[in-house]
């Protein structure tokens, strides 16, 4: 069998057409779809402002990640496998900034204390400890939603349409802000996404958002790796861009369709996403340390650990001892480098990937393990993408910029018989930012809706919240939608009624997704927007 060529992107642009294919490269690019909404109202797009979004898909334990450590139901006889046990050496109700072991890299194996005298992170999220430290960081635990589904589908389905308990409801709530900006119609790149396919949180009818498989090329056609092959992709190419389309509805849609593309893949082209373009690169200023200053020894990580020589002490060597992430992490890496680069290199609003493996019903692990494995990436991401921002910002600052994390719901308060944990309700999502309020920037405390001092305090004990649902979940105080309609609105932009159109809860007074009360839908208290801007 002869090897196939692969049309790269630079290949792609040196060939002169309008582009056809149409059809088959239409999660590729922005295309209006004859949406032509004038910019009315707000300013997303306009004020600088970015997202970046991580979905941890299916279901990250939340009580395993940001700890109720005080909660005397925390205990060996409800997690006897995976519990993260407590420092004996350490003082937990003592508030001030989160610690952050000195120990080399993820030895450490107790629960870390947060400083706001209740909870603790896992130990793989030692390296939350500076971005929440900077002030930069929220953890926003209790997180729900009304009636919750216990089925990924489902619930990853409410996540990303922002309409919980609807499934008729098929386009996004990143989709829904990109079409309140005005700028799907006529800007090449708005939102985008770099994983398999395109996400429901970016799908909708009226314009088709950007989801790029594998940045470093686009594998349009494949043919023989030969001077004939080369010439039938040259005719294949030049054949589309001269195909006559019927004077018809569709023929202005397509036309734009053509043209959108071309422009994002000219914009791609000025993107270096190959590796010899990582951020981090030794030869560069990008590389950074453990103690988060000039190393001492020598020693430095790259940001994106994107394969084994680039996972950790690139000065010492490859010591599989010293990585900072898992080797399974790599794809992850790949795919958020990408949506760094674009959000600080193109005007795109919107970027983000995702990751799964949180379905741990079978040997979750404790201090290590699988789960611990999947909050090293979180953690390193964090802080890599605030390292990034900060020392490499273009079009993107690290004030400008928000991470959020996703998760459909939290796993059971108690283990189950496989050393793991099922599905459950309540759970945590991670916000970071310059423009973040947290620990000593806005508020004493990084941590949200967990310490018996919440405006809904976490109530302790095996009565309390951990089985506030079924005696066997965690109750909801927090509405996910109130987290992202505070970024939606205040960060990226939008006005109330925008807000209101692109998360409908916001219009029903009954869900108090706003200041917060007793929601109608199902007579749970709820805090509202948490203040984390």
């Amino acid at each position: 069998m002869q090897p196939f060529n692969i049309l790269t992107r630079r290949g792609f642009l040196d060939r002169s057409f309008k582009l056809g294919l149409g059809v088959a490269l239409s999660t590729l690019v922005d295309i209006p779809f004859v949406m032509k909404r004038a910019l009315a109202e707000g300013s997303i797009g306009l004020n600088g402002n970015k997202l970046l979004f991580i979905f941890l898909r299916g279901a990250n334990d939340a009580l395993n990640s940001v700890i109720p450590i005080q909660d005397s139901a925390y205990n060996a006889t409800n997690r006897p496998n995976i519990l993260i046990p407590k420092d004996g050496l350490t003082d937990y109700s003592v508030t001030g900034g989160c610690d952050f072991p000195t120990n080399p890299f993820f030895t450490y194996a107790k629960a870390i204390r947060l400083g706001n005298g209740f909870a603790a992170l896992h130990p793989s999220l030692k390296y939350l400890a500076p971005v929440y430290n900077a002030g930069e960081l929220s953890l926003i635990h209790r997180v729900g939603y009304p009636n919750q589904s216990r089925s990924h589908f489902d619930s990853q389905n409410y996540w990303e349409n922002g309409n919980p308990n609807n499934n008729l409801v098929t386009d996004g709530i990143f989709y829904r802000t990109m079409i309140e900006s005005g700028l799907a119609s006529t800007a090449p790149l708005t939102g985008v996404s770099v994983q398999s396919a395109l996400p429901l949180s970016l799908r909708g009818q009226a314009a088709a958002m950007t989801n790029l498989t594998d940045p470093t090329r686009y594998a349009l056609l494949g043919i023989p790796n030969t001077v004939a092959g080369g010439g039938k992709a040259d005719n294949a190419l030049l054949a589309a861009d001269t195909y006559p389309f019927p004077d018809k509805r569709s023929r202005e849609l397509l036309s734009l369709q053509y043209q959108n593309l071309t422009n994002t893949l000219n914009i791609f082209a000025g993107i270096d996403f190959t590796e010899s373009g990582t951020p981090g690169n030794p030869a560069k200023p990008g590389n950074y340390y453990l103690d988060d200053s000039p190393a001492k020894d020598g020693t430095g990580y790259y940001l994106f650990p994107t394969t084994n020589a680039k996972n950790g002490d690139f000065a010492n060597g490859n010591d599989a001892s010293k990585y900072v992430v898992d080797t399974g992490a790599y794809s992850l890496f790949t795919n958020l480098k990408a949506a760094a680069l674009i959000l600080n290199n193109t005007d795109a609003v919107i970027a983000g990937t995702e990751f799964s493996g949180f379905d741990t019903h079978n040997a979750q692990g404790s201090v290590t393990g699988a789960h611990a494995n999947l909050q090293l990436r979180i953690a390193w991401a964090m802080y890599a993408l605030r390292k990034y921002f900060l020392r490499y910002s273009n079009k993107a600052t690290w004030d400008n910029v928000i991470v959020i994390t996703l998760s459909e719901f939290g796993r059971t308060t108690i283990q189950n018989a496989s050393l793991g944990t099922d599905h459950a309700e309540a759970g945590v999502m991670f916000a970071a930012g310059g423009a973040i309020k947290g620990y000593n920037n806005g508020h004493s405390t990084g941590v949200f809706g967990c310490s018996p001092n919440d405006s809904i305090p976490w109530v302790t004990g095996q009565t309390g919240s951990m089985f506030g649902v079924n005696s066997r979940y965690l109750r909801r105080t927090v509405d996910y939608r109130s987290v992202l309609g505070e970024i939606i609105r205040k960060h990226l932009g939008a006005t109330q009624n925008q807000l209101n159109r692109i998360i409908p809860g916001y219009a029903n007074p009954g869900e108090q997704l706003l200041a917060g009360g007793t929601s109608s839908i199902d007579g749970t208290p709820i805090i509202g927007e948490v203040g984390i801007l």
